[in-house]
């Protein structure tokens, strides 16, 4: 093992703290990463003593590797990564690296929408249950760094399909796939099944003595299924289940209702802290895998009564002058804003815009008729959203800043009114990432 040369391209979250799990078990450790790496990652890798670059890819460095660990943000398009693949060095994911050194119990999460607050509920209800629980994989700390330095029973990984491309040996035990819509398309040839393909990803090698959650409501999930052969127990839920399922999560006369082993769990739907059709999915996923995990039946009702929400995610600010500031930075998508614009029940100003990955705005065109009376395109190129709402948003400007994009709001709205943040797009053209959009809006917000 210790002969075993490990390099990990990128050192962000991930590829740190797969470069400490991979130093503490004698691997030989380089890091590369073609930018700017943060200081305080910087100083992880000193403190450990690990060998990296910033600002270049030494492929004479990269290529004497044995196995190779790839940050999901680099896609296999990349030059480093297309001389990677020629030279057929195997590549993996951090997940599925640290995944080989723990035998925690894994709850895996993945969906275009609604991850980290399913996998942040979930956590919140198994920590309400006294469990030894870790969260990791698309949201807090790393996957590999807690393996490194953590003894958790159990992770609640939120899995995006970038991390899921990389994964091969690995295996969840329960595993939710909450829905499938058309998502960073740009990653992905412009072709959906490419996307769909890396999500299922999720149930390979699972067994019958593994579990299986999914929304029977969603068309692509279940057009997926009718093609493979899953050993794993299948639990579905739905809001349109029809019949009630044997096994799994439906609603009925207002009540939420989760079947697992011949006992049913019910809870009034009006007492789930999060509200919104969108959270009613994902409180039964998050049910289920409770009654799965054998979480008692109390606990399961107070996590779902009390959970608080997650930061950038329908994330009420303040209310000045009778207007409500909400911050949905987190929606990156079509299908996110779509659920935060369903959601709204007064007048909104739309914050929306940057970084398109190949969207297609038609599914809001309803929805922006109905609730939208003005709109602030907050992007370096704002053509794709214009063209979509500008014939029928009564009011819009475009801005190159989250400070101007709130003074415009401020302008705009009059009172009862929200202003909802909810861009449908990434943020890498005037942010660093979709949680420093929402802190500045959140900045802003608090200034005026």
């Amino acid at each position: 093992m210790a002969n075993k040369r490990i390099v990990i391209l990128g050192a962000g979250e991930s590829g740190v703290g797969a470069a400490i799990l991979a130093t503490r078990l004698g691997f030989d450790v380089f890091v590369s990463d073609s930018g700017i790496i943060k200081a305080k990652y910087k100083m992880k890798l000193d403190e450990h003593l690990i060998l990296f670059e910033e600002g270049v890819h030494s492929m004479e460095m990269i290529l004497s590797a044995d196995e190779i660990i790839k940050s999901p943000g680099i896609p296999d398009s990349s030059p480093v990564m297309q001389e990677v693949l020629r030279a057929k060095i195997p590549v993996i994911s951090e997940i599925e690296f640290a995944s080989r050194y723990t035998t925690a119990k894994k709850i895996c999460i993945t969906g275009s929408n609604g991850k980290t607050t399913t996998t942040t509920l979930i956590y919140y209800m198994m920590q309400q249950a006294g469990m030894n629980v870790g969260m990791a994989g698309n949201v807090g700390k790393s996957f590999a760094l807690q393996v490194a330095e953590e003894n958790f029973d159990y992770y609640v990984l939120e899995l995006s399909s970038f991390q899921l491309e990389g994964m091969h040996q690995f295996k969840a035990d329960i595993a939710i796939i909450l829905n499938i819509t058309p998502d960073h398309l740009d990653r992905y040839d412009h072709n959906l099944q490419n996307y769909v393909n890396a999500k299922m990803r999720i149930l390979q090698n699972m067994t019958k003595n593994e579990y299986f959650i999914f929304c029977s409501d969603d068309e692509i999930t279940i057009r997926e299924l009718e093609h493979i052969v899953l050993a794993a127990q299948e639990l579905p839920f739905g809001i349109d289940a029809k019949p009630l399922p044997n096994s799994g999560a439906f609603l009925d006369n207002g009540q939420l209702n989760i079947r697992f082993r011949q006992e049913v769990f019910s809870m009034p739907v009006n007492e789930l802290s999060l509200k919104g059709k969108h959270n009613i999915y994902n409180s039964m996923a998050a049910g289920i895998a409770g009654r799965v995990l054998d979480i008692r039946k109390e606990h399961i009702r107070t996590a779902l009564s009390s959970f608080p929400g997650v930061e950038h995610r329908l994330e009420k600010v303040l209310k000045i002058k009778d207007v409500a500031y909400i911050n949905d930075s987190k929606a990156t998508n079509i299908n996110s804003t779509w659920y935060a614009l369903e959601c709204m029940e007064t007048p909104v100003v739309w914050i929306a815009g940057g970084t398109d990955k190949g969207n297609d705005y038609s599914a809001l065109t309803d929805l922006v008729k109905a609730k939208v009376h003005s709109m602030i395109c907050l992007g370096v190129d704002n053509h794709k959203l214009i063209e979509a709402f500008g014939d029928i948003v009564p009011l819009y400007v475009e801005v190159q800043s989250m400070e101007d994009a709130v003074k415009a709001a401020y302008n705009m709205a009059t009172s009862g009114d929200t202003v909802l943040l909810s861009p449908c797009c990434a943020s890498f053209d005037l942010f660093n990432n979709y949680e420093d959009r929402g802190t500045q809006f959140k900045k802003y917000v608090r200034e005026l």
